[in-house]
């Protein structure tokens, strides 16, 4: 009897977790609290390190060769990078559902993770947080058998952001790349913006105008300029997340359907960003000929490469700011 042919698999899905696992070190693990940790005074963290780690505590990290600040927040760390509250949150294992739940107390803090976002009544409540989420830290260190160490530091965040990815449906990996890109954009004219709310950016240009960066929705980012009274149409920027060679022609589609769309509304600049890795540009372009710039989506989320070089590159230009 012959036995069953041997199914073929595929790997679209991890190449998003990929790409999705890459923008997270730039912001939620420890590639980013080691860039935050760059630019805050040593003593200052220090000073808040002795009121919010226990003695027994520092005691078991520093034998283990472990960093306090790489276990435990502080309102230093969190005024300097507010979403690296994801990164303790990830260490402590509790998902994003039942951390933020209501009646926690701790839904306010949620935009932090999420979009870098601090208010001053966020920032009011840090010391309360950094105590709540040190206690069970603090048990978490004592009851490790074995002691806790680098790699798992490392590594124990990896754990409940892998559940975290694989609970995400295709359309949600695809917003969760959207809302990297945005991060990213964030970072870029961080120096410049004056106004920041979770979905949209209000910054001062070169030449002294106001200028808002929107996460939208068709199109998915949205640059507009205030002249007067009105909003002047910039750039419509459409990104597709999605990982799967054989509907690539299907999101350069959806691409071309916005960009239409924000023709129509006066836009006069089209970007998209897309998985270009492998795929025959030619046939993008026809699928999407109202697109005038076409970046790597990998690219931008792990801010390296050409592509991640030209956008930067047209930001900066598309908004009338310096680059940094």
């Amino acid at each position: 009897m012959a036995s069953a042919p041997i199914a073929s698999l595929a790997v679209s899905r991890q190449i998003a977790f990929h790409r999705l696992l890459v923008a997270a070190r730039k912001n939620w693990l420890i590639d980013a609290l080691s860039d935050a940790l760059g630019g805050i005074e040593p003593a200052a963290l220090r000073a808040q390190i002795g009121e919010y780690v226990p003695a027994d505590v520092q005691q078991i990290l520093a034998a283990a060769g472990v960093r306090d600040e790489d276990v435990f927040p502080t309102p230093i760390i969190l005024e300097t990078q507010p979403m690296l509250l994801g990164y303790y949150r990830l260490l402590l294992g509790a998902p994003q559902k039942t951390f933020y739940a209501g009646g926690t107390g701790r839904g306010q803090f949620k935009s932090m993770e999420e979009r870098g976002v601090l208010r001053a009544q966020q920032k009011a409540a840090l010391h309360d947080l950094c105590i709540v989420m040190g206690a069970a830290l603090a048990e978490l260190v004592r009851q490790l058998a074995p002691a806790l160490t680098p790699r798992d530091v490392r590594e124990l965040p990896l754990l409940t952001l892998g559940a975290q990815f694989q609970g995400s449906a295709n359309n949600a990996i695809g917003q969760q790349a959207t809302e990297a890109v945005f991060i990213a954009i964030a970072e870029l004219v961080n120096d410049h913006i004056v106004a920041r709310e979770s979905r949209r950016l209000t910054l001062t240009n070169a030449a002294g105008r106001a200028v808002v960066i929107a996460l939208a929705g068709d199109p998915d980012v949205r640059i507009q300029e205030v002249f007067g009274d009105a909003l002047r149409n910039k750039v419509a920027i459409e990104i597709k997340g999605g990982s799967d060679r054989s509907n690539a022609h299907n999101r350069a589609g959806e691409a071309e359907k916005s960009h239409q769309k924000a023709k129509n509304e006066g836009y006069r600049d089209f970007w998209t960003v897309i998985a270009k890795h492998g795929l025959d540009m030619d046939k993008l372009r026809a699928e999407s000929p109202t697109t005038n710039s076409w970046f790597d989506v990998a690219q931008v989320l792990a801010r390296d490469g050409p592509d991640w070089q030209e956008f930067r590159s047209r930001l900066a230009d598309a908004v009338g700011i310096p680059l940094g």
